[in-house]
C-alpha cells in the first residue's frame, strides 16, 4: 500500500486548514490492542479540536459505544477478533450514515481497506504513521466532515459521468489487487511480467483517479467493477 495515509475528499471537495468550529471533538479508538490504543491515545490529545478521546477494544464495542458517545470520528482497525473493522463499518454506517469512520492499517491490506472505503469510510492512515502525520489525517477528516454538515448537498446532477472504461487486462489487475495479490503474484497468474503489471496498475490508477492500491480498488467496488 504506497503511502503512508489517504483520505477522501469526496469529489473535487477543497482541502480546509484547521479544524475551525470543531471545539468539541470526540474521538473513538478502536483496537484490540491496549498499547495501540493507548499510544494513539496520546498523540490524539494532542490534535487541535479533539477535546476528548474514548476506546472500544472491539469492532462490537465500537457499534455499541457509537451511540452513547456519538463522536466526532472513528478510528478502526481493519483487522480484528470478532467481527473486525471492516464488518464494524459497514454496520456503523448503515445504521448511522453520519458517522465519520477513518481505518487504520498496519501493513499491505488493500483489500480490507477498500471494502472499509467502499461501504463509506472516509480513508485510511497506517498505525506507524509519524504523529504529524496522524495529526493531519485526524484534522483534515474533522475539518472535512464539519464541512459537510454545514454545506448543502448539491442536487443531483443528470447525465453523471459513466463508470470508467477499463481493458481486460486492468481489469484483471484490479481483480488481483481486490484480492490482495501482490503485483508479482498477479503477474505469475496472468502470466506477465511484474514491470508490465505496474503498467497496467499506473493506467488503471489514472482512469480511475485513484493515488494506490487500497483507492483504486475501493472505486472499483464503487462502481461494481470488482466485488
Amino acid at each position: 500500500m504506497s503511502g503512508r495515509s489517504f483520505v477522501s475528499g469526496g469529489g473535487n471537495v477543497p482541502r480546509r486548514r484547521g479544524t475551525k468550529g470543531a471545539t468539541v471533538a470526540t474521538v473513538l479508538v478502536c483496537d484490540d490492542s491496549a498499547l495501540v490504543r493507548e499510544t494513539l491515545h496520546r498523540v490524539l490529545v494532542t490534535v487541535p479540536g479533539v477535546t476528548r478521546v474514548v476506546d472500544a477494544p472491539s469492532g462490537e464495542d465500537a457499534l455499541a459505544r457509537w451511540s452513547v458517545e456519538r463522536p466526532s470520528l472513528v478510528l478502526m482497525d481493519v483487522r480484528m477478533p470478532g467481527i473486525g473493522g471492516v464488518e464494524a463499518t459497514r454496520r456503523l454506517l448503515s445504521r448511522h450514515p453520519e458517522a465519520v469512520v477513518l481505518m487504520l492499517t498496519v501493513a499491505e491490506d488493500a483489500e480490507g481497506v477498500a471494502r472499509a472505503v467502499a461501504s463509506g469510510a472516509r480513508g485510511y492512515v497506517v498505525k506507524d504513521a509519524t504523529r504529524e502525520e496522524m495529526a493531519a489525517a485526524v484534522v483534515h477528516v474533522l475539518s472535512d466532515a464539519l464541512w459537510r454538515r454545514s454545506t448543502p448537498a448539491p442536487r443531483a446532477v443528470e447525465g453523471a459521468a459513466p463508470a470508467p472504461t477499463l481493458t481486460e487486462r486492468e481489469m484483471q489487475v484490479l481483480t488481483g489487487m481486490s484480492r490482495g495479490r501482490s503485483n508479482s503474484e498477479i503477474g505469475k497468474e496472468l502470466f506477465l511480467s511484474e514491470d508490465t503489471v505496474k503498467t497496467h496498475a499506473r493506467r488503471l490508477f489514472r482512469k480511475l483517479g485513484a493515488a494506490d492500491r487500497a483507492q483504486a480498488v475501493a472505486v472499483g467496488f464503487r462502481w461494481g467493477l470488482v466485488r
